[in-house]
């Protein structure tokens, strides 16, 4: 039995969540003055030599800006500001901005800009953090507020525990800068096109998009320029969705949830190929030139089969979650590729590839990480990577899909009153263990409860739909009766 198990030895975060600060624009605690209190922290906690040490490791300052650091020179901390194009996204610009500029640290706006845009830009322009000012794919009221370490990658979870002390402490209002100490705020007009270079040069040279024809729905949201340029520039007839923003219409009936709308388009415009990318862009869904609709799990079974063909995929392993499908593993195993799953979340998936020197990995969702590229999922860079397969190998992405197979998923939900380890009720156990034993091995059980919700999960997967829901009842019922809220 498959189950996301919490990671007792992370410190405790209240006002970040997996991915950031996220909530509904104005209401706590998406506020213009958390936003300013955000942008207090994250000036100072650079600052904190316990939180962000100067020692030239991964998580800490580059070894060059370390000896400035250490030595009598002062180092003027600078942080990039990106955001998507939701309404409220000017609000937090400017309240971040302010805070950061009030504890010294200069601010670099780079304006609407891919999540893993922003990752690359922190890294290239040598800030010392990165800021991006959305959420994702949910709807235009809501907003978030996430951060970058100098290095592309996500804060980790100490950081930001840090600059929950510093907000609710008080330590940002204390010691702040005067005269020319106080931070500046400059606007990067290239942004954009340094991130286009950025991807072009991601795609291999002696390849072309020549003779295709793509659609590309955005989504309305931070890829509206960048995805229909780079795919445009390296030769293909692009079909453009989604790229006219008004502040109010991200995510709306478009982009990676609703990637229906571009398999319209592709059938009724017979495309070669059509991309569904989220209001950031860190996740793409693909549609072939059938109008069959490809999730993240089909991405992976394809680019590791041919990494690991190339010899290039490092250690044989694959890192997917917990949702991924088996089918998935079972595709895979025919080329000696190894899948280890981690908790649901890219930033999981990111920590085990770097602890473990892998460099691809990803969700079921369509967070592809290939980190030989970025440091975060890139919708753009998977793109990119699965129309190189194509244009390589001569074929349709009809073909290239049949590499996997996807068995049959199931998922039920139950309400509880309480979140007791299933382990200490017996009967479920035994229920789980039943099942799993039915399953023969050709066959996967996860239960876990909801990170959000007072909800238990169980999600099965088999060979026949009806048996495994037949399965997962019979589980859920077991829960009902000993944790069943009333």
């Amino acid at each position: 039995m498959d189950q996301a198990q919490s990671k007792n030895n992370e410190p405790k975060r209240h006002l970040f969540g997996t991915d950031g600060v996220r909530g509904i624009a104005n209401q706590e605690p998406m506020t213009s003055e958390m936003a300013l209190k955000l942008g207090r922290a994250i000036a100072k906690v650079l600052q904190d030599p316990v939180a962000h040490p100067k020692d030239g490791s991964r998580r800490g300052r580059p070894p060059s800006q370390a000896k400035i650091l250490d030595g009598h020179t002062e180092h003027r901390y600078k942080i990039l500001i990106g955001k998507d194009t939701r309404l409220s996204g000017y609000m937090f610009e400017t309240a971040l901005a302010s805070g950061i500029c009030s504890m010294g640290a200069d601010v670099q706006l780079v304006g609407p800009m891919p999540t893993p845009g922003v990752a690359f830009l922190t890294r290239s322009m040598r800030a010392d953090a990165g800021v991006v000012i959305s959420a994702s794919h949910n709807p235009y009221q809501d907003n978030g507020i996430k951060f970058f370490s100098w290095d592309g990658f996500k804060l980790p979870d100490k950081v930001e525990v840090r600059m929950e002390e510093m907000i609710s402490n008080g330590e940002t209002e204390q010691n702040r800068p005067t005269a020319s100490k106080i931070g500046k705020a400059f606007r990067i007009s290239d942004a954009v096109g340094r991130y286009i270079v950025f991807l072009k040069n991601c795609f291999p040279r002696h390849l072309t998009l020549e003779g295709l024809r793509i659609v590309t729905d955005c989504g309305h949201g931070a890829a509206y320029r960048v995805v229909p340029a780079v795919l445009s520039e390296l030769g293909a007839e692009v079909i453009p969705l989604g790229v006219q923003p008004d502040g109010e219409n991200i995510n709306r009936r478009c982009g990676a949830l609703h990637p229906e709308t571009a398999r319209d388009v592709l059938l009724h415009e017979r495309a070669d190929f059509a991309v569904s990318l989220d209001g950031d862009a860190d996740r793409a869904i693909f549609i072939d030139e059938t109008g069959a609709i490809l999730d993240g799990d089909h991405v992976l079974a394809m680019c590791a089969k041919d990494m690991q063909e190339k010899g290039i995929l490092k250690g044989g392993t694959l890192v997917a979650t917990v949702m991924s499908n088996l089918g998935l593993e079972l595709a895979l195993k025919p080329s000696g590729v190894q899948v280890v799953r981690t908790e649901v979340g890219d930033r999981y998936v990111v920590e085990r590839m770097l602890r473990d020197g892998y460099n691809l990995g990803g969700e079921q969702s369509g967070h592809i990480v290939f980190l030989d590229h970025n440091t975060t999922g890139d919708g753009a860079i998977t793109c990119l990577q699965v129309l190189a397969l194509m244009v390589e190998k001569g074929k349709r992405l009809s073909e290239l899909k049949g590499v996997m197979t996807r068995l049959p998923q199931v998922l039920l939900n139950v309400r509880v009153r309480e979140k007791r380890e299933f382990e200490s009720m017996p009967k479920v156990n035994s229920k789980i263990a039943a099942v799993q034993k039915a399953l023969n091995g050709r066959g996967r059980t996860l239960v876990r409860y909801s990170g959000t919700e007072m909800l238990a999960r169980v999600m099965l997967e088999g060979e026949n739909e009806s048996t495994i829901l037949e399965m997962a009842q019979e589980i859920i019922d077991e829960i009902s009766a000993e944790v069943g809220a009333d």
